[in-house]
């Protein structure tokens, strides 16, 4: 018999399970199941919007949005149009019901456990199909899943169930390569946003002055061929820690402090071109911006909660 066994309703970037179906079996495959429903919990962030993976005799389908995903299991035969259009009114309703700040601000695991009232009542009419024929129009779904079909989540993809993880790589069209190597920074914060637009205006400083430079040594000799060096110096300094505080990469903090240092050192040789105020300002957002890149830090490991 073909049924959607549970459900939960989970937090991306955390892995924080936020409500959850009670009334699931307690069979050995689907117990078993529900430790897939950990490991995937730990790499939704990782992961496309629209997933399904296949544990013999049971199959797993998620959909994320807005940070938080909407995971289900149920039987292998379970039509995979029914599935997403389960998961689909769980997403509506959740997000009517609760809003992102509440989902971001939750700390305690199941804060959101009254949800499940509404998954009960959902599950039941999708575990009765000629009640639910009537009440719902499944052909937008059939077009979407045919025309974006969910990802298949490969077991050797996902790793051994004790929780070693393996090298974790996804090829998803549209949704390019996602490697474990390749770690997600925190959320980018307003101050971040500030950080990254005034680094971008101090580059473009320097490379309009570098310009202006070239011309002057173009029509003089007198322009010392030093100062366009550092003027272009500093357009790359600057353009280097933009991409240090939107991408993650090894020894990011020890760059960014080297590439302060640079802004600093060209800043110094531009003394005769600066006033005092000029060179205050790219000194100081080149500071900002290397404490902002400080403060973004990669995301860590999802805590082990009880999925």
């Amino acid at each position: 018999m073909s049924t959607i066994l549970s459900a939960s309703v989970i937090r991306v970037r955390d892995g924080l399970p936020l409500s959850a179906s009670t009334d699931y079996e307690q069979g050995t495959g689907v117990q078993e199941c529900r430790k897939y429903f950990k490991m995937l919990s730990r790499r939704l962030a990782q992961l496309p919007d629209r997933c399904t993976l296949k544990t013999g005799h049971y199959n797993i389908n998620f959909i994320s949005s807005l940070g938080v995903s909407y995971m289900m299991l149920c039987t292998e035969n379970y039509p995979n149009v029914l599935a997403f259009s389960f998961l689909d009114e769980l997403q509506k309703e959740f997000i009517t019901t609760y809003n992102m700040m509440k989902t971001n601000t939750a700390v305690r695991p199941y804060c959101f456990i009254e949800f499940d009232n509404f998954i009960q009542r959902t599950k039941q009419r999708y575990n009765n199909p000629r009640s639910l024929s009537t009440k719902i129009n499944l052909s937008d779904m059939q077009t979407e899943i045919k025309l974006r079909p969910p990802y298949q989540i490969s077991m050797y993809e996902l790793g051994p169930a004790n929780g070693v993880t393996s090298a974790f790589s996804v090829d998803y069209k549209g949704a390019g390569k996602i490697s474990s190597g390749h770690q997600r920074l925190e959320p980018a914060t307003l101050s971040g946003i500030v950080a990254f637009i005034l680094s971008l205006l101090c580059g473009a400083l320097n490379l309009i002055r570098g310009f202006h430079a070239i011309e002057s040594l173009l029509q003089s000799d007198g322009e010392d061929f030093n100062y366009i060096i550092a003027f272009f110096l500093g357009t790359a300094a600057c353009l280097y820690q933009c991409y240090l505080l939107v991408y993650y990469t090894s020894w990011r903090n020890v760059k960014s402090f080297l590439t302060f240092g640079l802004i600093c050192l060209c800043n110094m040789y531009l003394y005769e071109l600066r006033n005092l105020w000029q060179l205050f300002f790219h000194v100081t957002v080149g500071a900002f911006v290397t404490l902002q890149i400080w403060l973004r830090q990669a995301q860590g490991k999802a805590p082990d909660y009880d999925v």
